[in-house]
């Protein structure tokens, strides 16, 4: 294979990157479109090069062990999240903000960095509308709770969950990566109380602003659904740790009955949370099911552009990509962690976190047994990588830009694309830096 076959996955990604930003009503109503634009410049080529049935087996291949799988659990956390709300409000005091925070960013870990947006950015609106600096509060809202937050299980963030579909176990992320999250996690947070305390501080220079949600007490609505994400973790730690040697074969691919039954599972919670939770709940989160049928269709397009992309990483120093290859290998042939970390974040902070995160996973063996024993600080700097850098950007991880236009709704004055990447700049980069040489080397 040559690199033309990368061009489809190239396009798919720089569209989902650009459109939103340059052509966003466009983008909007034909985003499906592009999606299969792409997709099609795949299929085409692989069927009249492979043949039909090789292709059908690669595309039935991808879609039931990988995309499928994938897009029920995303479906799963976004339905059960929404059905979760928190009403009331408090003071936005540093202390209080720091702590909606730290929630927030354990929370991400559970449901996920897009239920936990879901559910945590309205109530730290409310309980910072009444300031008069208040957008540092949503910027790093959306380094906490909307990235690095999900770094901790493959519940977390897609990329890490796209390791688990790949084998690596559930609990090799929460062990690898907790002091690098835990030292990003609490530098962020003190950094966060000391700059919300010097803007309370300075905001005593003007009249006070009339609070729109005076304080009243806090409640939570929809609590069956936390029943529900319990159901969903027992579901996945069922599927990684029962093994029963049974599978069904389609077309020469094997699903496993394991995973066959927590897909099924997990399709039942999200009917459940659907059914029991009241509508009123739902109308609070402003849910709707266009994010998830976005999603849906743009990892379809993604799933199928990666297919060449992944083999050709998989012949490494001989094929297309060993220029690649080379950078993230030092002079012996041994990975650079560093590089390994720096690529994958750079690429992840522009680009969808989760395909970047398969692409450099291949890069480094694709063997999940490997990279979680010997190769374990490779994998740890992919992970850490693909999820902390996701905060570099509006585009760098989904509810990034959901986060931005709920709060710019809100009459928060949010910075540009570029304005956001100062703020990213200032505060995240000199982080990794310091990360990179504790964590990363």
């Amino acid at each position: 294979m040559g690199v033309a076959w990368a061009l489809p996955f190239a396009g798919m990604l720089l569209s989902i990157a650009l459109g939103p930003v340059l052509f966003p009503h466009l983008w909007e109503l034909h985003y499906g479109k592009f999606a299969a634009f792409w997709s099609v410049l795949v299929v085409v080529p692989l069927v009249l090069f492979r043949g039909f049935e090789p292709a059908l087996g690669t595309l039935l291949h991808t879609a039931l062990l990988d995309y499928i799988p994938f897009i029920i659990l995303l479906f799963a956390l976004f339905t059960i999240a929404g059905g979760i709300l928190v009403i009331g409000n408090l003071d936005g005091t540093p202390a209080t903000n720091t702590i909606l925070l730290a929630i927030g960013t354990v929370l991400a870990s559970f449901v996920g960095t897009t239920g936990a947006s879901i559910i945590m950015i309205r109530p730290v609106l409310r309980a910072n509308d009444d300031r008069r600096y208040n957008v540092h509060v949503v910027v790093f809202f959306i380094f906490l709770v909307s990235n690095i937050g999900g770094s901790l299980t493959p519940l977390g963030d897609p990329p890490l969950f796209l390791g688990f579909l790949r084998g690596v176990d559930f609990f090799w992320t929460t062990t690898h990566l907790l002091p690098a999250t835990t030292f990003a996690v609490i530098v962020l947070l003190a950094l966060f109380y000391a700059l919300d305390s010097y803007f309370i501080r300075k905001e005593k220079d003007y009249p006070p602003l009339r609070d729109p949600t005076p304080d009243s007490r806090i409640r939570l609505w929809g609590k069956i659904n936390l029943l529900l994400l319990g159901g969903v973790i027992l579901a996945i730690l069922m599927s990684a740790s029962w093994k029963p040697g049974v599978s069904f074969e389609i077309h020469g691919v094997h699903a496993q009955l394991q995973n066959v039954l927590r897909d099924i599972a997990l399709l039942i919670l999200a009917g459940l949370s659907l059914v029991l939770t009241p509508g009123p709940v739902r109308a609070g989160n402003e849910f709707s099911w266009g994010p998830i049928k976005e999603v849906a269709k743009l990892f379809a397009g993604i799933f199928i552009c990666i297919i060449p992309v992944l083999a050709m990483l998989q012949a490494g120093r001989d094929g297309a990509f060993a220029a690649l290859v080379a950078l993230v290998s030092s002079a012996d042939g041994s990975p650079n962690i560093t590089a390994y970390f720096w690529l994958t974040g750079a690429l992840s902070s522009f680009l969808d976190n989760a395909p970047t995160y398969l692409v450099f996973f291949e890069l480094a063996g694709g063997d999940p047994k490997a990279l979680m024993t010997t190769g374990a600080l490779t994998l740890a700097a992919i992970s850490a990588g693909a999820v902390f850098m996701g905060a570099n950007s509006y585009i760098g991880n989904a509810p990034n830009f959901m986060v931005y236009a709920i709060a710019k709704d809100r009459k928060v004055r949010m910075p540009s694309f570029f304005g956001y990447m100062l703020w990213s700049g200032a505060v995240l980069i000199p982080l990794f830096m310091v990360m990179t040489a504790l964590f990363f080397r």
